[in-house]
């Protein structure tokens, strides 16, 4: 993961932002308050709403023979469109006081039979957030809320209404999803610029009306410092706004927590998310650049707290309180790797390549070991399941890095370099390899069919096909991965495929220097859609301005 090291800079006084360039007003269309008071009473929401998880429920579901035919739609009850299904959503929001979350939700903007919600409280222990899971939604609507704050100093007095809406997915299978993709926000001191028209690829994406928006990691860089204001490429300005706390590294729970109320600033960003739902998972700047067991930041000067335990701790609470992903069981209330069904031609997976690793180290161990693991055993196993259970025509695996770029750490004490990804750098399966071999080597002995890869982390664009027959761990069907980014960070690549696995670039598209500012246009999100009669998956890639830069179709196998 790209990062660049800067020096610690004082704290500055917060510097007032645009009123027209931060009006929620602006982006939502505020309704009228429910209880009239003085503005100055109210609860606000200055960070707009946040819609997530948004996915079918399916009914009971069960193992289904090999020999089934694998487009029989009857399993989805498609005919009376989605009998027995329901769909679900979480919405967030944030209050400026403590309060509590009202939501009502229509099938029509005009709210003519609305469904009233009492959620949750917004404290300061939630850095006032809170979050409603919608349940029982119709399946294939267009749906509309509302979301207010209710005073806890009166419990009468409400902010402003703050409207969005969103499309639940169908369980018809002639109606083909479309999703967008990508990873890396706000990182390498490239923050809300206005001059640039702040964090424009938002809007790019927002405009091409996608179901959903998944975001594969590095949500923020809670490790890169923002300057008012750097010199970039050809000698231009880059501009930031500046608020307090993102002028050095996130250490403090409340300094994590900025991060995320930062990057909601964006005046894009609140327009996508009020239209968008979002399904997130994290990587390595959540916390700090490259973590894992291994992580020293005793010779580190921009960090006074060196426990990385405990900026995981605090991280990892920031992350679940702003993330809009639907909580787990208590028992595993802090995981992030889930699925979503999207009806009978997609399901998403999201996976977590970071929680369960073992020490960034040589990997090059020739047994599997603690230190060789990534995913960890329960969530390949989880993983397996899952897509062998799956009835969707499409699988999309989500991932927060490539399996076969070469992903450097360094050295270690030894002097020998040190991987902070899957790879490396060429040879038999060894190290972190041994468990993704075991994981492919799965897919093909189950059989399961259409499994996509898609990722971020290396802030460039690329294609890549893995090929069994040019591998040197051969065990496994061939698939693709495809890798989208940034979103208003610099932009890096491209890295080397590592042989393991057979790789080849089939296209990519980086920058000639290191750190290239947005400004020169290599920012990049993915697109999929499945063509709801033929069944193929055509993926895109589409750049700051709306071009597509690149873009195939995948035939659906088994139709």
């Amino acid at each position: 993961m790209p990062d660049i090291p800067r020096n610690p800079l004082p704290r500055r006084t917060f510097m007032q932002q645009s009123a027209s360039y931060f009006s929620l007003a602006a982006v939502s269309g505020l309704a009228a308050p429910a209880v009239v008071a003085a503005q100055s009473t109210r609860p606000n929401m200055p960070y707009g709403l946040q819609q997530g998880d948004t996915s079918l429920v399916l009914p009971t579901r069960r193992r289904f023979d090999r020999d089934d035919d694998f487009d029989d739609d009857s399993r989805w009850n498609t005919g009376s469109g989605g009998s027995g299904m329901t769909a679900r959503s979480i919405v967030w929001a944030r209050s400026d006081k403590p309060a509590r979350m009202v939501l009502e939700w229509d099938t029509t903007d005009r709210f003519t039979n609305p469904r009233k919600i009492i959620g949750p409280y917004a404290l300061e222990s939630s850095d006032f957030t809170a979050r409603v899971d919608l349940t029982q939604l119709p399946v294939g609507q267009r749906i509309f809320t509302r979301v207010a704050m209710e005073d806890l100093s009166t419990g009468r007095t409400r902010s402003e209404w703050l409207n969005a809406q969103f499309r639940t997915p169908s369980a018809d299978a002639r109606r083909g999803p479309r999703f967008v993709w990508g990873g890396d926000t706000a990182g390498q001191n490239y923050g809300i610029n206005p001059d640039f028209g702040g964090m424009r690829i938002y809007e790019v994406m927002r405009a091409r009306e996608p179901d959903f928006f998944v975001h594969c990691g590095d949500t923020i860089y809670a490790d890169g410092p923002m300057t008012p204001e750097r010199t970039v490429e050809g000698g231009a300005v880059w501009k930031n706004l500046i608020a307090e706390g993102v002028e050095k590294v996130a250490e403090t729970q409340d300094e994590f927590r900025g991060r995320y109320r930062y990057n909601l600033r964006d005046a894009n960003v609140q327009k996508f998310s009020l239209q968008v739902p979002q399904l997130w998972q994290w990587d390595d700047h959540e916390v700090t650049n490259n973590w894992s067991d291994s992580k020293d930041l005793s010779a580190d000067a921009r960090y006074t707290e060196k426990r990385v335990p405990l900026l995981i701790a605090r991280a990892t609470k920031a992350f679940l309180e702003y993330a809009p992903l639907r909580p787990h069981s208590a028992d595993e209330s802090e995981r992030v790797y889930r699925n979503l069904s999207y009806g009978p031609l997609l399901e998403v997976f999201m996976i977590d390549m970071r929680s369960y690793r073992g020490p960034n180290t040589s990997n090059d161990q020739p047994l599997e070991g603690p230190d060789t693991a990534f995913l960890g055993q329960t969530q390949i196993d989880w993983l397996v399941q899952g897509l062998k259970n799956s009835r969707a025509t499409w699988k999309v695996i989500s991932a927060d890095m490539p399996l076969g770029l070469i992903i450097g750490d360094g050295k270690d004490a030894m002097g020998r370099d040190r991987f902070e990804g899957i790879a490396n750098a060429n040879g038999a399966a060894r190290g972190r390899e041994l468990e993704i071999a075991r994981l492919l080597s799965a897919i093909k002995r189950e059989r399961i069919r259409n499994v996509v890869w898609i990722t971020a982390d290396v802030h460039y664009c690329a294609a890549h096909y893995y090929d069994p027959a040019r591998a040197l761990y051969p065990d496994f069907n061939p698939f693709w991965e495809f890798v989208a980014g940034p979103l208003n960070a610099g932009s890096f690549g491209p890295n080397t495929l590592d042989n393991t696995f057979g790789p080849q670039v089939v296209f990519q598209k980086a920058p000639q220097a290191p750190n290239t500012s947005p400004l020169a246009g290599l920012q990049f999100f993915g697109e999929m859609r499945v063509d709801p009669r033929s069944r193929d998956l055509t993926v895109a890639f589409v750049d700051i301005n709306g071009a597509t830069v690149f873009e195939r179709t995948l035939d659906a196998q088994g139709k």
